[in-house]
């Protein structure tokens, strides 16, 4: 049974495929109004977990506890359209099946002058804020990011971590957010894990970028190059 304020926790998670593993007694957990960022290189086993918490895969050992009834809004990291396809913005959205709070959603990714837009047609930055409207649209008490930022440039970067931050402070939604994106990770971020296939290291980004698991990982120069993005409130 979770406390009320914990939305998912997974705890000792091991996967493995044809005799390699993939995550080694890894363990987390997700509160209302949290934002959890994973962090590693490519291979570390970040989305393999993203799809055990989403309850896509099943691990050889461990268990993930969900609060009851929760609802999960899932942002992947690629979604590969057909270039014939003939879809709108509008009815990939309305595909979605939701019936309230549309437009406010709409608004609040700032994607309503994309509507008419075909769906192939826009850009990465748009893309993203798109899947981001479709996940929300579930009114999730979960929000999962797989790549928020993928094929965003720096500017968009910085505005799409904003909005998120703005998302989990207007819905109180807990989110789990994967990056590989070392050189930008959010102040807003409650939490960082450091994952390379087991938990290296974790706590508030500007800990883990002094960690020595994290220095052994990445390297220093790495971390001299992270910069530690402070989220601004605009007024």
């Amino acid at each position: 049974m979770l406390a009320n304020n914990i939305l998912v926790q997974a705890e000792n998670i091991s996967v493995e495929f044809h005799n390699y593993t993939a995550l080694k007694n890894v363990s987390l957990q997700v509160q209302r109004g949290e934002i959890v960022t994973l962090i590693g290189p490519n291979g570390a086993g970040k989305s393999t977990l993203v799809r055990v918490v989403l309850g896509l895969s099943n691990p050889q050992h461990g268990q993930v506890l969900r609060q009851k009834n929760i609802c999960i809004g899932y942002m992947p990291q690629h979604l590969s359209i057909d270039p014939v396809l003939p879809l709108t913005v509008a009815r990939f959205i309305n595909l979605s099946g939701a019936k309230k709070n549309i437009q406010l959603i709409l608004e609040e990714v700032g994607i309503v002058k994309l509507l008419n837009r075909p769906l192939q047609n826009i850009s990465g930055g748009e893309m993203r804020r798109v899947l981001l409207a479709r996940a929300l649209l579930r009114q999730p008490d979960l929000l999962v990011l797989d790549e928020p930022i993928q094929g965003v440039d720096v500017a968009g970067q910085y505005e799409l971590y904003e909005l998120i931050a703005q998302i989990r402070n207007q819905h109180g939604c807990g989110i789990l957010m994967v990056s590989h994106d070392l050189h930008l990770v959010m102040a807003a971020t409650d939490q960082v894990i450091c994952l390379n296939r087991r938990i290296c290291c974790s706590g508030h980004p500007e800990t883990v970028t002094k960690h020595p698991a994290y220095l052994e990982l990445f390297g220093a120069r790495a971390a001299r190059d992270l910069a530690i993005y402070t989220h601004h409130h605009h007024k």
